[in-house]
């Protein structure tokens, strides 16, 4: 079992920025590849962007490549995404999940997710 939190959410106005921070407990974060989905209002959950167990691939949504990066700590379990240049269509409950598999296949899917945050709110008014 992990257990994940995530923090650092808020609001904010458009071309502002955010880090968010996914704290893991339980068994050896660096066995899981991680990612971030995002669900809004009415809207399906998804994903946002993935690292892999070293940190040395990672993958984005189209959406938000060139504005969010994600980056890990292994040595502190935390899994980051900062995100710059935020526009309103950025709004969301942002999630973070842990991949197990350890494959770097699929991990834009969140069926290969097993463990799951609570989520963290991120407003972007314009």
């Amino acid at each position: 079992q992990v257990q994940l939190v995530e923090s650092g959410g808020g609001s904010v106005q458009a071309g502002g920025s955010l880090r968010l921070s996914c704290a893991a407990s339980g068994r050896t974060f660096s066995n899981y590849n991680m990612g971030w989905f995002r669900q809004a209002p009415g809207k399906e959950r998804e994903f946002v962007a993935a690292i892999s167990r070293s940190g040395g691939n990672s993958y984005y949504a189209d959406s938000v490549k060139g504005r969010f990066t994600i980056s890990r700590d292994n040595a502190k379990n935390t899994v980051y995404l900062q995100m710059n240049s935020l526009k309103p269509e950025d709004t969301a409950v942002y999630y973070c999940a842990a991949d197990p598999s350890g494959g770097w296949n699929n991990v834009n899917r969140p069926y290969k997710y097993d463990y799951w945050g609570q989520g963290t709110q991120v407003t972007v008014s314009s």
